[in-house]
């Protein structure tokens, strides 16, 4: 009898990715979720809301990458501990990642472009190259008339007048 005990413990602990897994990414966020919707504090929807997307930001990634990620013979309990971090309240690991990365990403976009488009040559890359280029093509004094006026939109509620009141 002691040697099926100890099979049975040793398939336990060989599958213990695959048992563990889905309780805690899938089940107790679940009913931690549902608690959450119950309660009145915004703190712990946020936590379960951001557990949520990035759950399924894992998932796309590995949906993905699936051909690559299973040569990487960890990635199961590495997702496991990973999970944990993100699922613990302790840890706040979902609002770590979320605030940290997810969050500035969504806030300051960054455009991606996966096909070769070459930049069109009238079009400056930012503002200090704008800047450079209207000094050298206006000069020094109309950039600081140009600032000027800027400076007056703002406080006349966002329109730019020049010095002989004509709107622009």
């Amino acid at each position: 009898m002691g040697s099926g005990a100890g099979s049975f413990l040793k398939v336990l602990l060989k599958n213990f990715d695959v048992l563990a897994g889905p309780v805690v990414s899938l089940v107790y966020p679940l009913y931690a979720s549902i608690r959450a919707i119950e309660t009145k504090s915004p703190t712990d929807d946020r936590q379960w809301l951001t557990y949520w997307i990035l759950y399924s930001m894992i998932t796309l990634i590995e949906l993905t990458f699936a051909k690559l990620i299973e040569w990487i013979p960890v990635w199961s309990y590495a997702k496991l501990i990973m999970t944990c971090w993100l699922v613990i309240p302790y840890f706040s690991g979902a609002a770590y990642v979320y605030e940290h990365y997810v969050r500035p990403f969504f806030l300051n976009p960054q455009t991606i472009n996966i096909w070769y488009v070459p930049k069109k040559k009238d079009k400056p890359d930012d503002i200090l190259t704008a800047a450079e280029k209207y000094i050298e093509e206006n000069g020094t004094e109309a950039f600081e008339k140009l600032i000027h006026r800027s400076d007056k939109s703002q406080r006349s509620g966002g329109f730019i007048f020049d010095d002989d009141h004509k709107y622009y």
